[in-house]
């Protein structure tokens, strides 16, 4: 399955580029993660509930940030087991400037599935995963804008 898409921050670059490294940030915006360990630089323990249409399963895995370069891209690797199957995937992020003060973040990866996530069928994985994807920027968007409030 592909996952694509762009969403635009009023932020600079860096500073999204900063939250994005900041563990206690991706722990808070990613729907379903209920805990993410340090396992090393860059590398984490992941413990997440999530839902694929009727089904709801705790997924345990690893996420590893990879190829990164400041403040331009990185690349997310992340394995995630269950009961009801697995999900590999592979997720190059890319950030850019727009216009003074704004900032994009464009992403292009694939999830390989296997199991009963990998049978529940496409159309209801893509709209999972476009949720997904909406709860992850929103959930970014309101952390940003509570950090700027606070400061």
């Amino acid at each position: 399955m592909r996952v694509k898409g762009k969403h635009e921050f009023n932020i600079p670059k860096q500073r999204l580029w900063e939250y994005l490294m900041d563990v206690e940030v991706l722990a808070k915006i990613t729907p379903g993660i209920s805990k993410l360990e340090s396992l090393g630089e860059d590398h984490f323990k992941t413990h997440s509930q999530i839902k694929l249409g009727p089904v709801k399963s705790t997924f345990t895995g690893e996420m590893q940030v990879t190829n990164k370069q400041e403040p331009s891209s990185f690349q997310i690797n992340m394995e995630q087991l269950s009961k009801i199957g697995n999900a590999h995937v592979v997720v190059q992020m890319n950030l850019e400037d727009l216009e003074e003060g704004k900032s994009a973040l464009e992403f292009d990866g694939k999830a390989n599935l296997s199991g009963v996530i990998a049978r529940t069928g496409q159309r209801v994985l893509s709209g999972v995963a476009n949720a997904i994807t909406k709860d992850v920027f929103k959930a970014l968007e309101e952390h940003i804008e509570e950090d700027n409030t606070l400061a």
